[in-house]
């Protein structure tokens, strides 16, 4: 730790823009530990961000401590280390048994700028102050580009549904039409933002039908798609389970979706091998009617903790389901607790490999807590 701590103080310094720990050992919480200099009521300070789950802990600290904050994070929790400087590139290597190697790259080019701002500005896929006609319709710009102050939340949530979909372009054919389905799409801002997103930014072969119950906000937005000539933009009314389709789906996107409407999308992306599904679940009261477990009567009889358990169940099962059914499945943060509490959301990408010990694991699962969920009898076809 001797030899880190006076590599530590040689560079971190003015001239280190970035600092990461990260491969943490087994058994850590906290995946990842970035340092960075910010300047703070002009004192030179490191701000450490340590990534814990899907939180993020900031912390202050002068020279020494952060030397001395970093070697504590090295010794305990981390096995991996990179410095970048304005100069150089410095890896830190530490093996199971305490070894430590060191590697050490000089940096060519143009010296990169290094910014002390204390909270820069965040870049959105949808700039900032750059006005974009859907949203200036629905509500969320005003003229100018600028964000009206009560629509800022709704503003980091179409952007961080994007992240979402950036994502997944990977994962799409992009030598045909890509055709996506929003189920429940409701005043489609997140529709729009998709539609604009993957057509004019990316500039794909999209086509993209949005599918909800109220027979005006379809009308309104589809006179939203013509207004903007979003060609490939469009909305009917209907039901998700009564909903049929003339072309393969490439994509099934469903938020918000109420209850076991949900699941209906869900069993309808499947049957037609959509190859990503982006579902942000709604109001999961199934389950908390069904669920009755002895072993666990002790914290069910607690309302609040019965429904908020049998919500993180159904989106538990939700994704085990799709597993079983050859989809790689991630449960992920949508948008930050404070926000909304509908914060999950569900990221399928099919990979065709069907797990046939899964059924078992299931029905084990289902018997344990006297469940019979939506999903799994429609996937069924019972």
């Amino acid at each position: 730790m001797e030899k880190l701590q006076q590599l530590l103080e040689k560079h971190i310094a003015e001239t280190m823009y970035q600092l990461v720990a990260s491969n943490p050992v087994k058994g850590e919480e906290t995946i990842k530990l970035k340092l960075r200099p910010i300047l703070q009521k002009d004192h030179l300070l490191y701000q450490a961000s340590s990534f814990i789950g899907t939180q993020v802990i900031h912390k202050n600290y002068s020279k020494n401590d952060a030397v001395t904050a970093v070697c504590f994070a090295m010794e305990t929790k981390f096995r991996q280390l990179e410095i970048h400087t304005t100069s150089h590139i410095v890896t830190v290597l530490i093996s199971k048994k305490g070894k430590m190697t060191v590697k050490e790259k000089v940096v060519t080019g143009a010296e990169k700028e290094i910014d002390l701002t204390h909270n820069r500005k965040k870049k959105y896929l949808l700039e900032e102050g750059k006005a974009v006609g859907f949203l200036i319709d629905l509500g969320i710009q005003e003229e100018s580009g600028k964000i009206l102050k009560s629509k800022y939340d709704k503003f980091r949530q179409i952007n961080r549904f994007l992240e979402f979909i950036e994502d997944i372009i990977p994962e799409l054919d992009k030598e045909q039409k890509i055709h996506i389905l929003d189920f429940g799409c409701g005043k489609s801002y997140l529709t729009f933002a998709m539609y604009h997103f993957l057509k004019n930014v990316k500039g794909l072969d999209i086509s993209i039908t949005g599918l909800d119950l109220k027979k005006d906000v379809i009308e309104h937005c589809n006179r939203l798609a013509e207004k903007y000539e979003y060609q490939e933009l469009h909305f009917l009314h209907g039901d998700i389970a009564d909903y049929s389709q003339e072309h393969s789906i490439d994509m099934v996107v469903t938020l918000h979706a109420c209850d076991t409407a949900t699941d209906h999308a869900l069993q309808k992306a499947v049957d037609w091998n959509a190859k990503v599904i982006l579902s942000v679940p709604c109001c999961q009261h199934e389950l908390n009617r069904q669920i009755k477990c002895t072993e666990l009567d002790g914290i069910l009889k607690y309302g609040l903790i019965k429904e908020r358990m049998s919500a993180l169940i159904t989106d538990a099962i939700r994704a085990e389901l799709l597993t079983e059914q050859g989809y790689s499945v991630q449960i992920l943060e949508f948008i930050d607790m404070e926000h909304t509490p509908k914060n999950i959301l569900i990221r399928a990408v099919k990979t065709g490999r069907v797990l046939n010990n899964k059924r078992e694991e299931l029905e084990k699962l289902f018997q344990f807590l006297h469940v019979d969920p939506a999903l799994n009898r429609l996937l069924r076809n019972e």
